[in-house]
């Protein structure tokens, strides 16, 4: 993504790349969306992922050639919320694979504060990636969706059902809820599916840097136990359309 440029996991391993179903993963280098990167290659799809961190891209690409997935992995740093990145991105996933059959929106991240305490140049960067990320997605991927009617997925938040005094991080998930039904009425039409996955506590570096860690926060599922969830979205049969998911940990009250 970043500059247009595409890091893919090697020209020699991309003359195998199989015929698994494409799916295209934002914030694929660590967390929730690492795994399910790591899950889509172990079920047959070919993957293109984004981040930011070019670092945690090859690594992760590492992964896939130790395991033998190379061949069916893309890679493209740079940032969801820049249109031309994402369509670039997009468009070249097209292009390698010859088609898209998921796009799964997970690029997100909070920061520290509230409406009063909070760094308002912080929420900008916030807003833009967890906001028009998912936005620049479906529009980027939706005429390849609508070809192999396709699936969307949107990983929100509990915390988008869920308010919290002056929480800029919910605010930016309730808007994510919205998105989810507004782009399900968008496509239905056109054969293709949404799911919003509406993630409670999950062990994932989103915690190192909150207040206490993971420690503090209680009871947690894993990212993969997450991901199963994701999995099970995009493998509904033709014709079904699942829209919400709300998955917490048992123990979570809120």
């Amino acid at each position: 993504m970043s500059g247009g440029r595409t890091q893919d996991t090697g020209a020699a391993a991309a003359d195998d790349t199989g015929s698994g179903p494409v799916t295209f993963v934002t914030g694929g280098s660590s967390g929730i969306g690492a795994e399910t990167v790591r899950r889509l290659l172990a079920a047959g799809h070919r993957v293109a992922a984004t981040g930011r961190s070019e670092a945690k891209l090859a690594a992760l690409a590492d992964q896939a050639d130790g395991l033998g997935t190379g061949g069916r992995l893309l890679t493209f740093a740079g940032d969801a919320a820049d249109w031309d990145e994402v369509s670039a991105a997009v468009g070249e996933t097209v292009r390698v694979f010859g088609r898209l059959d998921n796009a799964i929106a997970n690029a997100g991240f909070a920061v520290d504060g509230n409406v009063e305490t909070g760094d308002p140049a912080q929420w900008r960067d916030m807003v833009l990636t967890n906001v028009l990320g998912p936005a620049l997605l479906v529009r980027a991927a939706l005429p390849a969706l609508k070809e192999s009617q396709g699936r969307i997925v949107l990983v929100g938040s509990v915390a988008g059902f869920k308010n919290t005094p002056g929480n800029m991080y919910s605010a930016t998930k309730w808007a994510v809820t919205g998105l989810a039904e507004n782009v399900r009425m968008l496509v239905t039409g056109y054969g293709v599916g949404t799911t919003l996955i509406a993630p409670g506590r999950v062990l994932t570096p989103f915690w190192d840097e909150r207040p206490g860690g993971a420690a503090a926060a209680g009871p947690m599922i894993s990212a993969e136990q997450l991901v199963d969830s994701v999995m099970w979205a995009i493998g509904q049969p033709a014709g079904v359309d699942v829209n919400t998911l709300v998955v917490r940990p048992i123990g979570q009250p809120n």
